[in-house]
């Protein structure tokens, strides 16, 4: 039921196309972060905001900053176009996540308003275009921003008013410390700014010490992750490494979980392994993660919001690792040497519609585990998230339950009811893949990946620029095949479906790919039969001799 005295954007003395834009997103009324925060942004207050991830941060502080460019070019005096508000976040992702939301909440203002996202995998000089042309506003990572500004590819003292740091507390864990520091010797002595985060850490108090003046700080009195109506959340103990792997085998084969569902394991080896494990029963599945061109993540992301595919592996271990303070990026605790350090999956990245968020991996810390649940359960949609447990891990278990739950709080990780005994019958399938992908089956799967991304990104930029619709066509789930595939693992035969599931599963069946054309299309219908007749013909009995 909606509070009679909340306040709607239509009270909020917005411009009439950013009611028009905001209306076509389908919102109807704004969310606790967006109603309080856009008023106090309106009437020019610094801002400190906390809210959940999936509350619509993005929103709260986009809608503000176009209403007060678009007050000043429509009231004050004419001046030469130039660069007003600068948007700082921790990952390419995160910038052209950013760049499309304010883009879609200026759409009707694209003439008055220009947006330009300079965090993108192109170099500098095709960069320095764009700039040349002075956006209004202009999204990029702190280093590839202080780059530009070395450059004088982009100017700031004389014209910037509005400064945003979104996912505040993610900047310094990233390393970007010495980046943002240096990045602030080329901003203006006075300009409004938001510092948006999910949690207020050092980090943040160091940001807010950097870059707000007497700033009003919203900490809403809010979970941080929807109630159980609407997000349910459960733990599973898995007694081995290999409970693990057949658990999940029998969720995804029998169809128990159904709908888009997120994995998420804690190092880049593992989600390969993971991957090629399911591949022996014909389970798709993409992995996402720092090696790949930001243009391939970016698509891989895109088509799994369009339903391409149900399944996507991901990896936060460089995004939520412990953070890195005073030093550059690449010096912290150990990880994958090729991985781009400016991407991140677990958090901010806008996936629709996922049902559930099953934690292969246990989370690292209790914040993971915040912004892995935060992935799901988005927009008043329900969702899932079951998380993998081993006997090993009960503390550290008991610590994300404590942050959850609060003081006394009853317990939020609920135990799934699961009898892995009813499942035993399919252990022999699983060891039999598990002993498939082998060290030397994931190093040749990261390089074949990496190499075919490479050439899709970088030598068919051209061609599917020039031909939209086959790059539709361009999937990132098909089978790496590096490991032995044995064929028979794809089916699942009744007799080892569990008596209490019968009916009411349906094991996993690879997509089909449709037909190229019309011949194909009457081939495929007619071969069946022609081979169904030639068999029978074969096993006719044959006359005897007379």
């Amino acid at each position: 039921m909606e509070d009679p005295e909340s306040l709607g954007f239509e009270h909020m003395g917005l411009d009439h196309r950013l009611l028009q834009a905001v209306t076509d997103l389908g919102w109807s009324r704004p969310t606790l972060i967006q109603e309080k925060a856009i008023p106090l942004a309106l009437e020019g207050k610094d801002l400190l905001a906390r809210a959940r991830t999936g509350s619509g941060k993005t929103a709260a502080y986009a809608i503000p900053m176009l209403q007060l460019l678009l007050h000043r070019k429509a009231t004050g005096p004419v001046v030469e176009q130039a660069v007003r508000a600068l948007v700082l976040v921790p990952t390419k992702e995160l910038a052209r996540q950013a760049q499309s939301m304010i883009q879609q909440l200026a759409a009707y203002c694209a003439r008055d308003i220009r947006v330009a996202n300079v965090s993108a995998a192109e170099d500098l000089a095709s960069q320095r275009a764009v700039l040349m042309e002075k956006p209004d506003v202009v999204v990029g990572t702190p280093s590839r921003i202080l780059n530009h500004l070395q450059q004088d590819n982009l100017k700031l003292r004389d014209s910037m008013e509005l400064l945003v740091v979104d996912e505040a507390d993610l900047l310094f864990s990233f390393g970007f410390e010495e980046e943002l520091k240096s990045l602030l010797c080329h901003l203006p002595r006075i300009y409004q700014a938001f510092l948006m985060s999910a949690t207020f850490n050092e980090d943040v108090q160091a940001l807010k010490e950097l870059v707000l003046h007497n700033p009003v700080t919203l900490k809403l009195q809010e979970s941080q992750l929807p109630g159980p109506d609407q997000l349910q959340q459960f733990q599973v103990v898995c007694e081995t490494e290999e409970d693990k792997f057949l658990l999940l085998y029998a969720l995804l084969k029998l169809s128990l979980i159904r709908g888009k569902s997120l994995l998420f394991v804690n190092t880049l080896e593992r989600s390969y392994r993971l991957r090629l494990f399911l591949e022996q029963f014909s389970i798709p599945a993409c992995v996402l993660n720092g090696e790949l061109p930001l243009r391939s993540r970016c698509h891989i992301i895109s088509q799994f919001n369009q339903g391409f595919y149900d399944c996507v592996i991901a990896t936060d271990a460089e995004v939520l690792g412990p953070p890195v303070k005073g030093k550059h990026r690449g010096k912290g605790p150990k990880r994958d040497k090729a991985s781009d350090p400016e991407a991140g999956v677990a958090r901010g990245i806008d996936f629709h519609h996922v049902c559930a968020v099953l934690n292969f991996d246990l989370p690292p810390t209790p914040e993971a585990y915040i912004h892995r649940a935060g992935r799901t359960a988005r927009a008043n949609n329900p969702g899932i998230v079951l998380t993998f447990v081993l006997p090993t891990e009960q503390s550290q278990l008991g610590k994300i339950e404590e942050l959850l739950s609060g003081d006394g709080g009853a317990p939020v990780l609920l135990p799934y009811q699961f009898h892995m005994e009813e499942i035993k019958g399919f252990r022999y399938r699983c060891r039999d893949a598990m002993r498939s992908v082998t060290k030397q089956a994931i190093r040749e799967a990261r390089l074949k990946e990496i190499k075919e991304e490479l050439l899709h990104s970088e030598k068919l930029k051209t061609y599917f620029e020039d031909n939209p619709r086959d790059l539709q066509l361009l999937r990132h789930d098909l089978p790496l095949h590096p490991a032995v595939v044995k064929p028979h693992l794809g089916n699942v035969p009744d007799y080892l479906v569990p008596p209490a599931l019968r009916g009411l599963v349906h094991p996993h069946k690879k997509r089909k790919k449709p037909p190229t054309s019309k011949k194909a299309k009457k081939a495929k219908t007619q071969n069946p039969l022609r081979s169904f007749k030639h068999r029978g013909e074969k096993r006719r009995p044959t006359a005897a001799p007379s």
